[in-house]
């Protein structure tokens, strides 16, 4: 099995909006708290780790 990049997130800023990125190419929603998006880029990891389920939004 070959091994796993590990996912590195960052956020970004563009106006009044903060946006979470990961170098796998995945993007969070624009979010106006950065905390927020600080967030969703904590939730991107554990869902990207081996052997967890992907998050759902409660409904």
């Amino acid at each position: 099995m070959p091994d796993r990049t590990p996912h590195t997130t960052s956020t970004t800023e563009r106006g009044s909006f903060c946006s979470a990125r990961c170098d796998c190419g995945w993007r969070g929603p624009a979010r106006r708290a950065r905390s927020q998006a600080r967030t969703d880029a904590e939730r991107h990891l554990v869902d990207a780790a081996p052997g967890t389920a992907p998050h759902r939004p409660r409904e």
